[in-house]
């Protein structure tokens, strides 16, 4: 197939790799011009423009843009595609998204590939992102079976593990899994940055080591993803970001009264639960 992609950043200039792989034609929009020819120089796509105009002839479209642009660049998209074009987006916000261009697009699919790093751009791009990750599709009643059926075929080309849920239920899942750990992750950041003995805090960052990198990550990734998590997902994050601050008090209530055998009852349901949300 002939197989679009707006927006070469991290994951679309990975999706580029593995579909090439699979044999089919990809073509590539981005902003900028510089954007186009490292794709193209990279073997990421085929094909490369700033111009929307370049998908016309695709019959799968993935946008790969920031969450704030998706909705904007489909609507700015959609005049140059026949109406039997199947469009996706990769974004980690599903409801708004969804709800916004399902009524002007009957073949659009929500999508989120739960893979990915800190690292941006299309020099990140790598093969085999997607293997063995979850790909999370979110069609609605009305989406034709037939698109959800080509791109189910296309996703799991990339090795990935595929799930269907509504809109709304991703946003609350992610919104514990993704979204709050990289606002626990900044806020430890924040946290060690408020240190005003300027000797103890350089000592704590000669000190650092895999504890602080492990647990720092996200939460020193890309601002710009980060501001949009919360703006779009807004009340799921609140409420776990609420769900959180409850725990972290009740650390601190067992602590200050040294309830030592309490605090180790919760770290040891902790070390027996947390195999569940990490599958190696």
């Amino acid at each position: 197939m002939k197989i679009g992609i707006l927006g070469l950043g991290l994951i679309g200039g990975s999706l580029g790799f593995d579909l090439q792989s699979q044999g089919h034609h990809v073509l590539g929009v981005s902003r900028r011009e510089s954007t186009c020819k490292k794709a193209v120089e990279l073997g990421s796509v085929n094909e490369a423009s700033v111009d929307m105009s370049l998908l016309a002839s695709a019959d799968v479209v993935f946008i790969c843009t920031p969450i704030g642009l998706i909705v904007p660049q489909v609507e700015q998209l959609i005049a140059h595609l026949p109406r039997t074009t199947i469009v996706t987006d990769v974004g980690s916000v599903k409801t708004p998204i969804v709800e916004a261009i399902t009524p002007i697009w009957e073949n659009f699919i929500g999508g989120h590939p739960m893979a990915g790093n800190t690292d941006v751009g299309i020099e990140a791009a790598q093969r085999n992102l997607f293997v063995n990750r979850p790909y999370v599709l979110t069609p609605v009643t009305t989406t034709p079976t037939d698109a959800i059926a080509v791109l189910e075929e296309i996703v799991r080309s990339l090795g990935s593990i595929i799930y269907h849920c509504q809109p709304e239920k991703h946003d609350r899942a992610v919104s514990w899994i993704s979204h709050l750990p990289v606002m626990v992750s900044a806020s430890l950041i924040a946290a060690c940055l408020s240190e005003i003995d300027l000797e103890i805090a350089h000592l704590a960052e000669n000190l650092a080591s895999s504890g602080f990198r492990d647990t720092s990550r996200v939460g020193g990734g890309n601002p710009e993803l980060g501001v949009m998590m919360a703006q779009y997902n807004r009340q799921a994050l609140l409420h776990s970001l609420h769900q959180y601050r409850q725990n972290i008090d009740e650390f601190i209530d067992l602590i200050s009264q040294e309830k030592w055998e309490m605090l180790e009852q919760k770290l040891q349901l902790n070390q027996q639960q947390r195999p569940k949300f990490i599958k190696d």
